[in-house]
């Protein structure tokens, strides 16, 4: 499964997600783009899961129109200490995730 974390998001934390193709927004040289555009160029990329801290996202966006599933992650802050934790969860909901879906971990 390819994975999409926000550039908020410390580029550590694909450490912890290595049985899947994960490259961080830097990587792919989308920093600074607004998140929905962010979404369509995941998408465009074959991205399916966007992995990302920010909160308002699912009220600022139609994620049920777009093809990337956006999950959540909600910790104490963006430390990759705070963050580590929401792996195991992270790995479980992204299998069931249906295109488009918007899932909450931590």
């Amino acid at each position: 499964m390819r994975l999409l974390p926000d550039e908020c998001i410390p580029r550590k934390l694909k450490e912890s997600l290595k049985e899947h193709d994960c490259r961080t927004v830097p990587e792919e040289g989308l920093a600074g783009k607004k998140n929905g555009e962010l979404l369509a160029l995941a998408h465009a990329s074959g991205f399916q899961v966007f992995l990302t801290i920010d909160r308002g996202i699912e009220y600022q966006q139609n994620l049920q129109a777009g093809n990337v599933s956006v999950v959540l992650i909600r910790a104490k802050s963006n430390r990759l200490a705070d963050l580590l934790p929401c792996v195991p969860a992270i790995l479980k909901v992204i299998v069931e995730l249906k295109p488009g879906e918007f899932a909450r971990v931590g």
